[in-house]
């Protein structure tokens, strides 16, 4: 659990939690994922030292409220109420599922500088669509009828994660966070687009875009995707947006080394914009 103690009104009303650390131009970290906020604390404090940073915990998450009907509009007005309290204008770093969020929102005109994203997992293939679609429509079944360890279960078995890890996973102290947040994988999947690259959308981009990646997946929890899952959306991202930059950082897992993202967004939001 991420303890968050600010609050900022989205258009709608919800009151979303957030962080604010450091002194500079504004970089706003969306999460990704299962995430509350907690996830990017560690490299908010490592920023910090070169921006201003703001941490969320995106609507539903932690301490951010979570007003009906869910729309990935709102998440993107929850984004622009950030960018608006952090002056007007904000560069975004956005992890898996926030990646997909950071560029949803640069595409709908949200006042964005420039937009960093990590492991976005758009699902690119005729070989996934298959187990993508019954996911999909697993998952809504599961959610409609409140099944939230259903939901977290079809997740983990979705990325290959094999029974014996979710009864391992069910004695772990993270499984119960996780049930908690497990009603908005399903939200995830609309930010997703249904894990489709939304290529119109994403060909109005006009901000500079960094799309990084983990090199080849060899962590056994993500053992059901293809090791070239994450470089396959990110090739399909890059030739979607007009300006992109592409970087592999070999090595890491889907969590990436807080130390070694802080270097290369100091990098990247530091270079003048054209």
């Amino acid at each position: 659990m991420n303890e968050m103690t600010l609050r900022v009104t989205s258009a709608d009303g919800t009151r979303i939690a957030y962080d604010r650390k450091g002194t500079g131009p504004a970089v706003i970290l969306v999460g990704g994922t299962l995430d509350d906020g907690a996830e990017n604390a560690p490299l908010a404090r490592l920023l910090a030292n070169h921006f201003t940073v703001y941490n969320y915990a995106r609507r539903g998450r932690g301490a951010s409220g979570n007003t009906p009907p869910y729309a990935l509009a709102r998440e993107v007005e929850d984004l622009d109420a950030l960018i608006a309290t952090a002056g007007g204008s904000a560069h975004v770093y956005g992890a898996s599922s926030g990646g997909a969020l950071a560029l949803e929102a640069a595409a709908a005109g949200s006042a964005i500088d420039k937009i960093a994203v990590w492991d976005t997992p758009y699902a690119i293939g005729d070989d996934l669509r298959p187990r993508f679609n019954q996911y999909i429509a697993d998952t809504h079944e599961a959610y409609k009828a409140g099944r939230d360890e259903e939901l977290l279960e079809l997740f983990v078995r979705l990325t290959g994660g094999p029974d014996a890890d979710i009864a391992a996973g069910r004695q772990h102290p993270i499984w119960a966070s996780s049930v908690a947040l497990a009603h908005t994988l399903v939200k995830d999947a609309v930010v997703l687009n249904d894990y489709k690259i939304p290529t119109n959308r994403l060909a109005r981009i006009t901000q500079s875009v960094l799309v990084t990646t983990e090199g080849p997946i060899t962590e056994p929890a993500l053992a059901g995707l293809p090791t070239d899952f994450f470089d396959r959306a990110a090739k399909a991202i890059a030739a979607a947006t007009p300006q992109t930059e592409r970087h592999t950082l070999d090595g890491q897992g889907h969590v990436v080394a807080p130390e070694l993202m802080a270097r290369v967004l100091k990098t990247f939001f530091n270079q003048p914009v054209d």
